[in-house]
């Protein structure tokens, strides 16, 4: 099934419930989802209930809706924009203490320049504090149904960290699609449009040397051209 992007999953029927099961084969991403999900529970915000953990497999309650990547486009950049309202109610929440730290952000620079990456303006903004982080909060993490956002799953990246820099990466992702998605983000969160675009060069640069290393040639070769565009 498709309810999330990453890890092993699929439905699985207990006692005439339908649940999902979710298998991680790295153990911090496994336990960090856990917690996440835990120190959730009771948020209010719609994400999956752990009903069952153990070795490598986490079964969970399964949540309505759709991933906004399946949805067309007008229909994605108003769920995008829905969903920037929960996006907030997560940063308002104190991260728990056992949640992983946020990015390293001078070692993704460091390393970038290192391997010869495009120009970019890279600096790390000024910091926004430390608040809940989702980790990858993208359109195939997000679900909706009828217009309303129904769910957000794949919690293993969850971290304590900043709030700007998490929405940056939200919208600088969500724009490689269809540009509109920045503005329908950041205007749905309220934040300041410039502190969020002073993020994007980091999560380029981020990209670019996940691409470098581990993804398909042809996605790395049209990265490489669009960061070579690099606007100033």
């Amino acid at each position: 099934m498709r309810q999330g992007a990453v890890g092993t999953v699929r439905l699985v029927e207990r006692d005439g419930r339908r649940l999902v099961e979710k298998r991680l084969s790295d153990p911090a991403r496994h336990d960090t989802e856990v917690r996440a999900l835990r120190a959730l529970a009771d948020s209010g915000l719609p994400v999956p209930q752990v009903v069952e953990e153990g070795a490598g497999v986490i079964l969970m309650t399964e949540l309505p809706g759709a991933r906004l990547d399946e949805g067309d486009a007008d229909t994605r950049l108003a769920a995008l924009r829905a969903s920037a309202v929960l996006l907030r109610r997560l940063h308002d929440l104190v991260a728990p203490e056992d949640l992983p730290p946020a990015p390293d952000d001078a070692a993704i620079i460091a390393r970038y320049r290192a391997a010869d990456g495009p120009a970019l303006p890279l600096a790390i903004p000024p910091s926004a504090g430390v608040v809940f982080c989702h980790g990858d909060w993208t359109d195939g993490n997000v679900l909706a149904a009828d217009g309303r956002i129904t769910g957000v799953v794949d919690w293993e990246a969850a971290h304590a960290g900043d709030p700007v820099r998490e929405l940056s990466r939200a919208a600088w992702g969500a724009a490689r699609k269809d540009p509109r998605s920045a503005d329908a983000l950041i205007e749905g969160y309220g934040a300041d449009p410039a502190a969020v675009r002073a993020w994007f060069p980091i999560h380029a640069a981020e990209l670019w040397l996940w691409f470098a290393e581990a993804g398909p040639p042809e996605y790395f070769a049209q990265l490489t051209a669009e960061l070579r565009a690099w606007p100033g």
